[in-house]
């Protein structure tokens, strides 16, 4: 079985550099390539766009991947929407301007995006989205998001049912991000995973969203002064769990005070949330991870790329062009094996 561990997050230094190498200006330089739209090495022009390059996972996962495609030869450049459709399709239009041989892009609104995708396929360009089915695409590489909405849901429930009951519910606060479709089914389907794995021994006192880390904390925070009883969070991302935990050490006391019925389960997973989840006196209580460890993401990433540039999906449509990444839970049975791996 492919080994799995999770997502380490960038240092300062080298999110300081992400963040300067990744504008939401014209990405590539008129005279960076040859005339064949190649680097210097030999390999091809990669354009990406990501919905926030302020997102922990996502500035981790992406500096791996900045790296990866590097060390292949590869002329790439990536680039952050901050979750504003008009921006993102800017930076489409510019990657294909500037000759790239295929653009990935993880829509902040897939449907947005889908024109500036067919320009680029009629332009020759192979196009892959991370997340979404999209139409104009040569291949998705996404999660079924409800289904990993409804495995954050049952691993919360099995925390609820260890430690409530219908007597002594426990208070819930839901953590989205309704206005990203992806987001929005994987909040429905932690609903969803709550209420078909409970037994009726909860109540969700409090929706908020964010998928920044101190956006989340400043909410949790309101919510807690409203509900200072409210003791299970469950979220669509790495922001929800460590904003969420932050502000629960915060309203406990600090590390070493949370009590046992405490509990924060996402998905996502930085060094930040397997830290905390290690150190075994805060909040978090289980995630829900990916194929393994930042490299390990992006390696899968590129490894679809080179499949997309090779021609492999050339002749596939429909749902044949869908391929689906998996998922696990990680939790402190197996949290030292990971952190191992990292």
């Amino acid at each position: 079985m492919k080994k799995k561990v999770l997502s380490a997050i960038l240092s300062i230094a080298m999110v300081a550099t992400m963040l300067i190498g990744c504008s939401t200006e014209s990405p590539v330089s008129d005279d960076s390539s040859s005339e064949d739209g190649g680097s210097e090495g030999g390999g091809k022009k990669i354009g990406i766009t990501i919905q926030n390059i302020e997102n922990a996972y996502w500035a981790g996962v992406m500096s791996k991947l900045q790296e990866i495609l590097d060390e292949n030869g590869y002329d790439a450049t990536i680039v952050g929407c901050e979750e504003n459709a008009s921006t993102q399709i800017s930076q489409i239009e510019n990657f294909i301007t500037s000759g790239c041989d295929m653009i990935m892009v993880h829509p902040h609104d897939a449907d947005a995006v889908e024109e500036s995708c067919k320009q680029a396929m009629d332009a020759g360009i192979k196009v892959m989205c991370w997340d979404n089915e999209m139409e104009n695409t040569t291949a998705n590489w996404v999660l079924d998001n409800t289904e990993l909405g409804k495995e954050i849901g049952k691993t919360a429930a099995a925390f609820i049912n260890e430690h409530y009951t219908a007597d002594n519910k426990a208070e819930v606060c839901v953590i989205g991000k309704p206005d990203t479709q992806v987001l929005l089914e994987r909040q429905q389907g932690i609903e969803a995973g709550l209420e078909e794995n409970c037994e009726d021994n909860y109540e969700i006192v409090a929706t908020i969203e964010g998928v920044v880390n101190n956006e989340v904390q400043s909410q949790a925070e309101t919510v807690l002064q409203a509900h200072p009883d409210c003791k299970v969070w469950v979220g669509v991302g790495a922001g929800a769990m460590i904003g969420s935990n932050t502000a629960l050490l915060a309203h406990y006391g600090g590390a070493g005070n949370i009590p046992e019925d405490v509990g924060v389960i996402t998905t996502d997973v930085t060094s930040e949330q397997l830290d905390a989840l290690q150190a075994g006196d805060e909040a978090v209580r289980a995630i829900v991870g990916f194929e393994g460890s930042n490299t390990d993401t992006a390696q899968a990433c590129f490894e679809m790329f080179e499949k997309i540039l090779n021609g492999e999906f050339d002749d596939v449509s429909g749902d044949e062009k869908n391929v689906y990444r998996p998922t696990m839970e990680i939790n402190m049975d197996n949290i030292e094996e990971i952190q191992a791996g990292m």
